[in-house]
């Protein structure tokens, strides 16, 4: 079977939440983050693995925050208010009023030294 997680932080534990975040607030968390529910603007997750958002994804994320440039952002909904892979910081472009119910999956992850927003594939 293969390991979901890239081997550099494969062994971190895993936070599931079953419920939404609301503005204010926040998850900080040393490992890989699991939301089941939405992730709203004022709403804030700090992780040093990755994060994936089962939901809407409108508000602050950090992923990899202890440096890892390998962890990923995924959400069904992907619209932050502002996104960190590791040093790496986003946002955002200033006309965000794009409806994202209909697009797919996305996930980030840091390419060439760079943030860069994918539509999301499974693992072969």
């Amino acid at each position: 079977m293969r390991n979901f997680w890239p081997a550099a932080i494969s062994n971190r534990p895993t936070m599931l939440y079953e419920k939404s975040l609301r503005s204010g607030q926040n998850i900080d968390f040393d490992g890989n983050v699991v939301i089941l529910g939405d992730v709203n603007p004022g709403a804030e997750i700090v992780a040093s693995g990755h994060i994936l958002v089962m939901g809407s994804l409108r508000g602050l994320v950090h992923a990899g925050a202890t440096g890892e440039e390998g962890a990923t952002v995924t959400a069904l909904h992907f619209a932050p208010t502002q996104l960190r892979i590791a040093s790496h910081i986003t946002r955002p472009p200033e006309d965000g009023n794009e409806d994202i119910s209909n697009k797919p999956a996305e996930t980030a992850r840091i390419k060439n030294d760079a943030v860069v927003i994918e539509k999301y594939e499974a693992p072969k």
